[in-house]
């Protein structure tokens, strides 16, 4: 069973993060990581609207 994440945990993942990519790659993670977690909520939003016009055309 998934637990949810504690701030201990947060703070664990954020410090290897800086040990992995450095304090100044970062920034430009995060935007990343932002714009494509924006891009996938928007193609998952369109295909449940399509599969919602195809269910009214039946």
């Amino acid at each position: 069973m998934i637990r949810q994440i504690g701030a201990t945990e947060l703070l664990l993942v954020a410090a290897v993060a800086v040990l992995m990519f450095g304090g100044a790659k970062l920034p430009d993670l995060a935007r990343q990581s932002g714009r494509a977690l924006r891009i996938f909520k928007a193609e998952m939003r369109a295909a449940d609207e399509d599969e919602a016009r195809r269910r009214q055309d039946d």
